[in-house]
């Protein structure tokens, strides 16, 4: 994948040193210093950068992680949705981990997980049965130990004894990408997996997770998906009320398949397939209602996002046209997330998480980027 280290990093880390990102647990109310940065690193970013004026801002820059952010995943509270988090991972080697932010953008330095050993992606799923009720967990790729590891939540206490193996250790096919899939009909919860490498034919892995003695395990089910064999496979989402899943076959697009491993391993669509700039990365589904909203695709090499119909077309749901391209100020960006419920005042209509190129996660109000969408339907 495309990997560039462009100035914007420097100017930004620099700038939000004003914040004193170190300390966690500040909640949303930003300071008027932390807003007069970000104020000043968005203006840096501009003056640094070719932003066209419809290049869509950021509402938070988080603080910069020790080494090389890549994926981030949002929680939200039930009991306090100002009290929502997003988990941001870091794949460095010995800096790696799974980091918690608050809605500000601040590391809570108390929950992240550190030292782990090059984690890539990460996702979470609510109401997982475990001991003698349920609890809200996140689920990561640690690739270095050929391994997806399990937390609890809000608390991020490792609940899987040490790991999960994949890919019968596999070296060639090192665990990046992964989603979690719940199905609807029984609750039970897959952890759908790919890796660096893979077959032409059979390139994720579907876990099915179960809780034992006070630890998560998993075991396969199925093999399933195709690979076009050009780059790798990393971004990966589920659709858990239509029961869909959907990867980005890098350089290629977007493939579409059954998340239920009951209902068949047929390819239901490949989208995407033109118009993209190295590469087709991070994927999330913008849930608007049951049935409508969006599915959001990071084009990576061209700063910007797509935008396409989760319901698919009129008579046909596997059709997914783009919508809308959209340039964001984040740069190079892999993994992002998305949600359609208010995170309270912060962001009312829910929030866009993106990576941005070494070190930091861009967190944008959903009222802009539905703004943004509107403008480009309206050919504005």
């Amino acid at each position: 994948m495309s990997r560039l280290a462009p100035f914007l990093t420097f100017v930004l880390a620099g700038t939000l040193a004003a914040c004193d990102g170190s300390k966690g647990g500040k909640g949303v109310g930003a300071s008027a210093d932390s807003e007069a940065a970000l104020a000043a690193a968005i203006a840096a970013a501009d003056a640094a950068l070719p932003l066209s004026a419809d290049t869509l801002r950021p509402a938070v820059i988080t603080d910069t992680l020790p080494g090389d952010s890549d994926d981030p995943a949002i929680w939200v509270n039930a009991d306090d949705a100002g009290e929502s988090m997003v988990l941001g991972t870091d794949k460095g080697d010995s800096t790696g981990g799974v980091y918690v932010f608050d809605l500000a953008g601040h590391i809570d330095r108390r929950r992240s997980v550190t030292p782990l050993k090059r984690m890539n992606n990460v996702d979470v799923e609510y109401a997982f049965p475990f001991g003698a009720g349920v609890t809200d967990i996140a689920v990561a790729t640690e690739r270095n130990r050929m391994a997806i590891r399990v937390f609890s939540l809000p608390d991020m206490k490792a609940i899987d004894g040490g790991g999960i193996r994949v890919f019968n250790g596999d070296q060639s096919r090192a665990p990046m990408g992964i989603a979690l899939y719940k199905r609807p009909r029984d609750g039970q919860v897959f952890a759908i997996v790919g890796g660096k490498g893979g077959p032409r034919a059979g390139y994720l892995a579907q876990y099915a997770l179960t809780t034992a003695n006070g630890k998560v395990s998993g075991s396969l089910v199925r093999e399933f998906g195709a690979y076009s064999g050009r780059k790798e496979i990393e971004a990966i989402v589920v659709d858990d009320a239509l029961g869909y899943v959907y990867y980005s076959d890098e350089g290629v697009g977007v493939r579409k398949y059954h998340a239920d491993p009951d209902s068949g391993s047929t390819e239901l669509a490949l989208f995407a397939t033109s118009g993209v700039r190295d590469d087709h990365e991070g994927l999330a589904v913008y849930q608007r209602d049951a049935t409508t909203g969006y599915l959001v695709l990071s084009d990576q090499g061209a700063n910007r996002i797509q935008i396409f119909p989760r319901e698919g077309s009129a008579g046909n749901p596997h059709a997914h046209p783009v919508l809308a391209v959209i340039p964001v100020m984040a740069q190079q960006t892999d993994g992002l997330d998305v949600t359609a419920q208010s995170l309270g005042a912060a962001f009312p209509s829910g929030m866009l998480a993106m990576m941005s190129n070494r070190g930091a996660f861009h967190f944008y109000r959903w009222e802009s980027v539905q703004a943004a969408i509107d403008r480009v339907r309206a050919g504005r």
